[in-house]
């Protein structure tokens, strides 16, 4: 049985049921498949060595072609969304003033996350929802060669909307929480 108190167990399990399993991200099958996605736990308790880890990970990407992206799990200190956001903001303006725009591109997920002037139990939350915080550091170049071969990809996030709406938000907390486990 695994073990979901394990911020990389949990994530991985929240990729391969929710995110591939759901096809929310009709792209991330094929890097499951691949073994291209690396698991990253980073203690976020100390804002300034996260945000070095987020810089250190895109140099490992730079030298690692066969790594296509990155979870980096923020397994402590970011448990509140506000502060995610916070530190969000500041990893943002980190990869530009390290010359990483239009190289790499942080998508974000949050326990708790909630899109702007969304309800916070709506369900289309659960799009950018995941066990753990965390930072997706995805290259550009992959994410536009997975594009241009994908039929309305401006179709996708309400696509997925309507999916978590289908799926409804009771459901999708029980899984979410079943990843979550003991870890919450």
């Amino acid at each position: 049985m695994t073990d979901f108190a394990d911020p990389l167990a949990a994530t991985r399990a929240w990729v391969e049921t929710f995110v591939v399993g759901l096809e929310v991200c009709p792209f991330a099958g094929r890097e499951v498949a691949r073994d291209s996605i690396r698991y990253v736990e980073v203690n976020a308790s100390d804002p300034a060595a996260a945000l070095m880890r987020l810089v250190e990970e895109c140099w490992h990407l730079d030298q690692h072609d066969e790594a296509e992206t990155t979870l980096l799990v923020l397994s402590e200190g970011l448990e509140d969304f506000d502060d995610y956001l916070d530190l969000l903001g500041m990893a943002e303006a980190l990869l530009v003033e390290q010359g990483y725009e239009g190289i790499y591109q942080l998508a974000s997920f949050h326990p708790d996350y909630q899109f702007e002037g969304e309800a916070q139990d709506a369900p289309r939350n659960y799009t950018n929802r995941s066990p753990w915080p965390m930072w997706h550091l995805i290259r550009e170049a992959g994410l536009e060669r997975a594009l241009a071969h994908y039929p309305d990809p401006e179709a996708i996030p309400e696509r997925n909307a309507a999916l978590m709406e289908t799926k409804g938000r009771e459901a999708l907390a029980a899984s979410l929480a079943t990843l979550r486990g003991a870890a919450r």
